[in-house]
């Protein structure tokens, strides 16, 4: 499946408009107005949410995304101590200290001074590059490495995935990532293996786990949602915006639920029962060392006392869960739509009581 050519806003009208599943105009209309005297803005969330089909009722559980970044994020997240999630390097060293996997860093780089094997070496031509690269794969035995951008690699954006053979046969990946890496900082990573499970979805990407947590008053913390992320295009992010998908993990199973989405501007209204390229049905699949996920996240959560809302990251290898990253500043329309509406979600609504909102 391509995501090359993503949607026009005519050819969702007329998706819309044909849309089986969907509530009656006068229906939508209805809803719509409600939301927009709820929270006084125009409720976008209605379709990226899809609140617009006939099997959501609860519409109203459903925050727009504004909502959840001007009146809630700021209360819970001290920006000041924001920079061990913003930062890779930074959230590599923090969280190794306090014994947390994440992925194995391999070399890392401001400009043209890189620093592998614990030295520096300058980087002064392509040439250069190509032989400091060779030394990473040959002296760590690796067949391919991530490469992201220290900071503003979100999204799936300024990260890139090279193979050694790619590499050996003198790809000009190589000389385009030299050009992107030697203007600025980024880390080279050992690629992290999924479980052979997780491999099953989707073999393309890494499929990774959303999950959010929660620090209370008294310092419990609590999961509140999860969804699994995966390619549906043969790409090497997961990433929706990249043509991904998310999956709601039932949160006490680890099971997937039965329906699977993307965005309005590559899937339609289309929802997916089973992935596209490997045909693996959602419902009951089950997410292996889900337990083990949870305990990561909460023992990493509890580390960061001063961001008491973060959207963790996490894969899962034959050994354990691996946590990739932790963002402060997440978006919540994946979390919220996998949980049913936040506003009906027991551990959000702890949230919103500490606040006085409910």
């Amino acid at each position: 499946m391509s995501v090359s050519k993503r949607l026009t806003h005519k050819e969702f009208i007329i998706q819309f408009l044909k849309d089986p599943d969907r509530k009656s105009l006068f229906q939508i209309f209805y809803e719509m107005t409600v939301l927009l005297f709820m929270y006084r803005e125009m409720p976008v969330h209605y379709f990226s949410r899809y609140l617009f089909k006939k099997d959501i009722k609860n519409f109203k559980d459903y925050l727009p995304n504004k909502f959840f970044d001007i009146r809630i994020k700021p209360v819970f997240n001290d920006k000041s101590v924001k920079d061990v999630l913003d930062n890779k390097l930074y959230f590599d060293m923090f969280f190794n200290r306090v014994n947390v996997k994440v992925p194995e860093v391999l070399m890392f780089n401001n400009r043209n001074m890189f620093i592998h094997k614990g030295e520096g070496v300058c980087v002064l031509s392509l040439s250069d590059f190509r032989s400091l690269l060779g030394d990473v794969f040959n002296t760590n035995s690796v067949d391919s490495v991530f490469i992201k951008k220290t900071g503003c690699s979100s999204g799936g954006s300024n990260i890139y995935k090279l193979n050694y053979d790619e590499f050996n046969n003198g790809s000009t990946l190589t000389e385009k990532i030299y050009n992107e890496v030697i203007s600025s900082e980024y880390l080279f990573q050992k690629t992290v293996s999924q479980h052979s499970e997780m491999d099953k979805l989707s073999s393309s990407s890494l499929n990774t786990i959303r999950i959010d947590t929660f620090i209370d008053k008294d310092g419990q913390v609590d999961v509140m949602s999860s969804y699994i992320r995966m390619s549906i295009a043969d790409i090497h992010v997961d990433n929706i915006s990249h043509g991904g998908c998310y999956v709601g993990i039932d949160i006490d199973t680890g099971r997937l639920k039965a329906k699977g989405y993307s965005t309005i501007d590559i899937l339609g209204v289309k929802v997916l029962t089973n992935h596209p390229r490997t045909g693996i049905v959602f419902e009951g699949f089950t997410i292996p060392k889900f337990d083990e996920v949870k305990d990561l996240v909460r023992r990493a959560a509890s580390y960061m006392p001063g961001l008491r809302m973060i959207g963790w990251d996490v894969a899962v290898t034959e050994d354990g869960p691996v946590l990739i990253e932790g963002n402060y500043d997440y978006e919540i329309r994946g979390n919220d739509f996998v949980a049913g509406g936040y506003l009906k979600n027991s551990v959000f609504r702890k949230a919103l009581k500490e606040i006085d909102y409910v």
